[in-house]
């Protein structure tokens, strides 16, 4: 390769006596979070004063180094010099909105104040909220370094367009859908100091990390795009979890292997330009201040790569006690999959990089190759359904050469476009049909034609696509590839967000259309077991097991939502790694997935990793066959399904 660790160094340690900021971002799941923790327990430990936060809604800070963090500044045990923050968007906007109110109380009347407070009820909030925490840790001398662990890539390329967003919304004055601008002219200054930082080269670094896999690099290559214009330039590649050479001694490992170098090599061509470091996959989990000390070393002291096989115990097939079989019953798998009376809506979801989309495609593919009329949906910014089907995909359905099987990716400029559009017709039809000569009709389209510039706007207009989709005819099963777990409970919670703040009359006023009980008939039929199937994909490993838990029950308790069916990706089979480091990783597989199935009291499905990535109709197809519990179906007919 021709970056080295030096160069790495180069791109994380400061240079001068002002905080410096790294941002690391890439797909999820590709170890983000581990080089992140990694990272600033390097700089403390060379002596930089390290603030570690994460933006992520779905942290997983406290189980990398074993203490509860949470959304106060904690100092970490045993680490001088280092400290870290999980963002909470929930607390996050109970502060902003208080912040926000406070100071007026003294000033406005009580009617004055429930209006601001109104506004304030803006599920948009959240993402400003969540934002002003962010752009706050960008004004912290008391910090040599800064080190960002961001959401994934397709949701940090959001966040690093928020300040020029937020900062026009501002320029406008009046009242805005997160407050009256008035009271935050002290935001403004703060955004455009927030641009000017993360356009400084010599201030900000910014870093991707990815997997040795096709799909994450060409992510990479689209986010570095995206970011480039932004002004924004990556300037170091971290290539996680490479399989060693001395373990791949058989020809399904000596081919996957062979792919991961290829891989490297096209990473080389690509990023001249950029410090690339690179760390192998390890026997074990990456948790503990001894290891990410390992991971820090690799990276930017140039410490020699090893592999400490031994590290997970000593483990043989003896030992190994889990019954697969018992774990898996592909009729309740099948039946959590198939329509009861009228359409199905199927919601696969899980920590980034677990194979999510995978999944879900190859769900969707069976189910159409059962005779099921099927839509698959993805709702991720970051998604690759073309990539998958290696056919185009665009924002409406369109078949991807399979008969019944559809598939669509919302776009958010276009679902933006039709949302404004949708909204200035109704605002034009609602004044046609008033006779009143005291309203002024060019005035009031003006202004929701400037709230619908707002970035609040962007979030409602994915609503409503998403919304729409309920409303699609002719569809047995549409199934949706949702984004990582923290951003897919956002989106199920806006039904219920937008309806109450609805009901209060906000929202460019009341302006924007919606069918009587659009908003409540969407919430039940996700809370229904008989209409949606909720599945959580991961891993078997502790960090993925983790945030779909926390998240099934964040989904059970908030949205009144039960995990109908969890997905075990990424199995190691058992004719290929006869070593002792694939023995070992396949005990820490079958202690996790006796867990899982402890914890979830859902049917699992069981999905192996495979010679090559399921990657059009034929493997998919082949996929499905394996892993759905379909294949027993045959053909259904299909009078005896009802569409709704």
């Amino acid at each position: 390769m021709t970056g080295t660790s030096t160069d790495a160094r180069a791109v994380v340690e400061p240079t001068d006596d002002e905080t410096e900021f790294v941002f690391f971002s890439g797909k999820g799941g590709v170890g983000k979070s581990t080089v992140s923790c990694a990272t600033a327990s390097w700089l403390a430990n060379n002596g930089y004063e390290t603030l570690l936060v994460t933006t992520d809604p779905a942290p997983n800070l406290s189980d990398i180094f074993g203490q509860d963090i949470g959304h106060e500044v904690t100092d970490i045990d045993d680490v001088e010099n280092l400290s870290a923050i999980e963002i909470d968007p929930d607390a996050a906007a109970e502060e902003y909105r208080q912040e926000t109110i406070e100071p007026m109380r003294q000033l406005l009347d009580d009617e004055q104040i429930e209006t601001i407070e109104e506004q304030l009820n803006s599920p948009c909030v959240e993402e400003i909220a969540a934002f002003d925490n962010f752009v706050d840790f960008m004004d912290s001398p008391e910090y040599d370094v800064v080190v960002f662990d961001t959401a994934p890539t397709g949701h940090t390329i959001r966040l690093m367009e928020l300040p020029s967003d937020w900062n026009a919304e501002l320029e406008k004055g009046g009242s805005t859908c997160i407050g009256p601008a008035a009271s935050m002219e002290d935001k403004k200054d703060d955004y455009e100091r927030a641009i000017d930082t993360l356009q400084d080269d010599d201030r900000t670094s910014f870093a991707f990390v990815g997997k040795p896999e096709d799909s994450s690099i060409d992510e990479i290559e689209r986010s570095a795009d995206d970011l480039a214009g932004l002004g924004i330039e990556s300037q170091l590649l971290v290539v996680n979890g490479y399989l060693p050479e001395s373990v791949c001694d058989d020809p399904f490992f000596e081919s996957k292997r062979a792919d991961e170098q290829a891989v490297l090599d096209r990473v080389e061509e690509t990023f001249d330009e950029q410090a690339i470091a690179t760390y192998p996959l390890q026997p074990g989990e990456i948790t503990g201040l001894d290891l990410l000390s390992d991971v820090g070393g690799v990276l930017y002291d140039g410490d020699e790569t090893s592999v400490d096989i031994e590290r997970a115990g000593d483990t043989t097939n003896e030992d190994r006690t889990v019954d697969f079989d018992s774990l898996t019953d592909p009729d309740a798998v099948a039946e959590q999959l198939r329509p009861v009376d009228g359409t199905r809506y199927l919601f696969f979801t899980g920590k980034g990089g677990v194979g999510k989309s995978t999944i879900a495609s190859t769900t969707a593919t069976a189910l159409a190759e059962a005779g099921y009329e099927t839509l698959v949906v993805t709702t991720d910014p970051a998604a690759h359904l073309e990539d998958i089907f290696e056919e185009p995909v665009g924002h409406d359905p369109t078949s991807v050469g399979q008969a019944n099987l559809d598939a669509a990716r919302i776009d958010q400029e276009e679902a933006l476009e039709e949302y404004r559009t949708q909204v200035l017709d109704h605002v034009t039809e609602m004044y046609e049909d008033k006779d009143d000569s005291k309203i002024d009709v060019d005035a009031a389209i003006e202004n929701v034609k400037e709230e619908l510039e707002s970035p609040c706007a962007e979030e409602m207009a994915a609503l409503e696509k998403f919304v729409s989709y309920f409303e699609e005819d002719g569809y047995d099963i549409v199934v949706f590839d949702t984004a990582p777990t923290g951003h897919t409970l956002r989106l199920l919670e806006l039904p219920s967000d937008w309806k109450g703040f609805m009901d209060l009359g906000s929202l460019t006023k009341g302006a924007a259309p919606e069918k009587e009980g659009k908003y409540d008939t969407v919430i039940e039929t996700m809370q229904n077991p008989e209409k949606s199937s909720f599945a959580f994909v991961m891993y078997p490993e502790y960090t993925p097991m983790m945030e779909a838990y926390r998240a099934a029950e964040d989904l059970r308790e908030q949205v009144g939502i039960e995990t109908s069916l969890v997905v075990a990706n990424y199995l190691l089979p058992e004719e290929y790694g006869d070593n002792a480091f694939f023995e070992n990783r396949r005990a820490q597989q079958e202690q996790y997935l006796s867990e899982i199935s402890d914890r979830f009291d859902a049917p699992m499905m069981l999905a192996p990793l495979r010679q090559d990535e399921p990657v059009g109709l034929d493997a998919l197809r082949a996929f499905g066959e394996e892993v759905t519990g379909l294949s027993e179906i045959g053909q259904k007919e299909h009078e005896e399904v009802t569409v709704s």
